[in-house]
């Protein structure tokens, strides 16, 4: 076994892996840009090497400095946790240019299964059924629309270098094809720095199912059951569990079998996944891809199998030989929490952790810590919350009251969608597929404050302490009874008497308010409570609210909307394209920015028929929240 190994990643898998060392006995190194100098992995590690900026380019993409950090450090391996340099070529190799042991399969198995079109020629080979579609390479914009018209819609456009559903555009008719080639081949060109494409069948009401696999370097190769990975958004999934409700032992079997070959077929060595549609109605399974990495849901298949899978992958890369003996025990349920708005169609969020209670009844997977910023630098996602049960029921219920019970303040996050996602009657049923969450949105988010959250609010902002002389206090007293103080919350009048709070034009409710620490309880709800300058967050049931008593534009009404007015970037990021200049004539809904962060990219879009007055950002430039980009005027004006 090694005595000695790099991490050349960041976030909650660095601390997994990091741990995983520590448990073992084996020196950590850390490796971290500018944006981590304080973060939670550098600070469980046993020694820590800078590598750059924060930019990812310059930093943890960078083969050089990443080699240069495990040679002078004197590791003997690497690990490359996800993302990043895992399922690189280059990287692999320069490992073991430099003597240094990858933690992963051999080069050869990342370049066969890294490139989409040659994986799944490599696999069919192998008689693994595979998604009809075209896969040729380099294929130009024209004869992927000829594909597409072959194939016939709905039609899946892939990135060929790369996964993760960066790149992945779904195509309904031709109208849209064409710019949706443009888009996926930007993305992948800024993601993987390849924009080759792959057209495919889409599967209708799919299940994403995937295999994990084990492989040694003395040829011996094993499966550890299934995970279902169909509950997902924009192609990224959010909750994953082990075993799938869907298969039956014998289609657990064929499928594992499969997907044996399909690491065999290339050689494989250590830990990887290998991912199949299942076609709902009929059962039909296809080839979609391997990752050979480690993936951000190993922890389920850990849970159900008693196996930890980083402890396998660093003594196969040692050279052990691989002598499990697996079987399936209960269920496992695991929830993946993003910086994200999901009532605003899931932009990335961000801003500084302000107050952190993680869960203890559970798994937690973090690199959380208070004070940490949250940017736009690096993906959203913040930690993961597993469960484990003797059923599925069980499993459900127990990370459902998991994520109520965490508390995170500084930063809006996805957690009361993914509650409201486990609490939904399909998904206890096990009625997945890859549509079920676009389908049921409005249902499953809600941008609305609860008036509750105003009553605790006007009421904390009443307890603030103003000195000792009670003509000073916040209170309302006045000599013979209390006045009513009126507080401009989020654009929301809530006046306070007393203990008597009115949200808006509601009618008067009764409430007791007092302190408690970091916490504010009003007669039996507790509050998490934190601020932040002029702004309060409050926090209840895993849900969070950021209060402030300044008037602020939430969004355009409809009057403004139709009159033209600011076009405003809906994510903190960075313009990727601008479509129309100064002075130009707009139509509602014409693509007119291209705003990305974290990985993600949104197009901003013209209000309303008219002219462009003002345009106030280029590409490359940084934007913030709601920054003004363009001035729309009506033509109506």
């Amino acid at each position: 076994m090694f005595d000695s190994v790099l991490v050349a990643n960041r976030g909650e898998i660095a601390v997994r892996v990091i741990r995983a060392l520590r448990s073992l006995g084996i020196r950590s190194v850390a490796v971290y840009s500018d944006a981590d100098a304080d973060a939670l992995h550098v600070r469980l590690a046993d020694d820590a090497v800078r590598i750059g900026p924060a930019a990812a380019r310059e930093s943890y993409l960078s083969i050089e400095k990443i080699v240069a950090a495990a040679v002078s450090t004197g590791a003997q391996a690497i690990h490359p946790g996800y993302g990043f340099l895992a399922e690189n070529t280059a990287f692999a190799t320069a490992c073991a240019d430099a003597g240094i042991v990858f933690v992963g399969p051999p080069a050869s198995a990342i370049d066969a299964m890294g490139d989409k079109i040659r994986a799944k020629l490599t696999v069919s080979a192998a008689g693994v059924p595979v998604v009809p579609g075209r896969t040729k390479e380099g294929m130009s914009d024209d004869e992927i629309v000829d594909a597409a018209l072959e194939i016939g819609f709905p039609v899946l456009l892939k990135p060929s270098a790369g996964g993760g559903g960066k790149g992945m555009r779904l195509v309904h008719e031709e109208s849209a094809l064409r710019e949706a080639i443009e888009s996926a081949r930007r993305e992948a060109r800024g993601s993987f720095g390849d924009d080759t494409l792959l057209i495919e069948r889409f599967v209708t009401n799919p299940r994403h199912i995937e295999i994990q696999v084990l492989a040694d370097s003395h040829g011996n190769v094993i499966h550890l059951g299934e995970r279902e990975c169909s509950l997902q958004r924009r192609h990224q999934k959010i909750i994953e569990e082990a075993p799938s409700p869907f298969l039956t032992p014998e289609v657990r079997e064929a499928m594992g079998s499969a997907a044996v070959d399909a690491a065999r077929a290339v050689g494989y060595v250590g830990a990887g996944t290998v991912e199949f549609i299942v076609d709902g109605a009929s059962g039909d399974y296809f080839f979609m891809e391997m990752n050979t990495r480690l993936q951000v849901e190993h922890p389920v298949t850990e849970m159900v199998t008693g196996v930890d899978l980083v402890e396998w992958q660093l003594r196969v890369a040692a050279g052990e030989v691989l002598d499990l003996s697996v079987e399936l025990t209960g269920h496992s349920v695991e929830a993946r929490v993003y910086a994200e708005d999901p009532s605003r169609g899931f932009l990335p969020t961000g801003g500084r952790v302000l107050a952190l209670r993680e869960p203890t009844s559970v798994r937690v997977d973090s690199g959380l810590y208070e004070g940490l910023v949250v940017g736009s630098d690096y993906d959203p996602m913040l930690a993961k919350v597993i469960a484990h049960g003797r059923t599925r029921e069980e499993a459900l219920r127990r990370l459902d009251h998991a994520l109520g019970q965490m508390v995170l303040l500084g930063v809006t996050t996805n957690i009361p969608f993914l509650r409201a996602l486990l609490r939904d009657e399909d998904v206890r049923a096990g009625a997945l597929d890859t549509g079920l969450v676009e389908r049921k949105l409005d249902s499953l988010t809600s941008a609305e404050i609860p008036d509750d959250v105003y009553v605790a609010a006007g009421l904390e902002r009443s307890l603030e302490p103003r000195g000792d002389d009670p003509w000073d206090q916040l209170s309302g007293w006045r000599v013979g009874e209390h006045a009513w103080t009126t507080w401009r919350i989020n654009d929301v009048d809530v006046r306070v008497r007393g203990d008597e709070v009115v949200v808006g034009a509601g009618e008067p409710v009764r409430a007791k308010a007092r302190r408690e620490g970091a916490d504010l309880l009003v007669g039996s709800r507790r509050y998490s409570m934190a601020r932040d300058g002029d702004v309060l967050w409050l926090g209840h049931d895993g849900a969070s609210w950021a209060l402030t008593e300044a008037e602020f534009l939430v969004g355009a009404s409809e009057g403004a909307a139709a009159s033209g007015g600011p076009v405003k970037s809906p994510m903190p990021g960075t313009v990727l394209v601008v479509r129309a200049r100064q002075g130009e004539d707009v139509t509602a809904g014409q693509a007119l920015f291209v705003v990305e962060a974290m990985k993600m990219e949104h197009t901003v879009t013209a209000p309303v028929d008219g002219v462009l007055t003002e345009v106030n950002v280029q590409a490359g430039q940084q934007v913030a929240l709601d920054q003004v980009l363009a001035l729309v005027v009506s033509h109506q004006e």
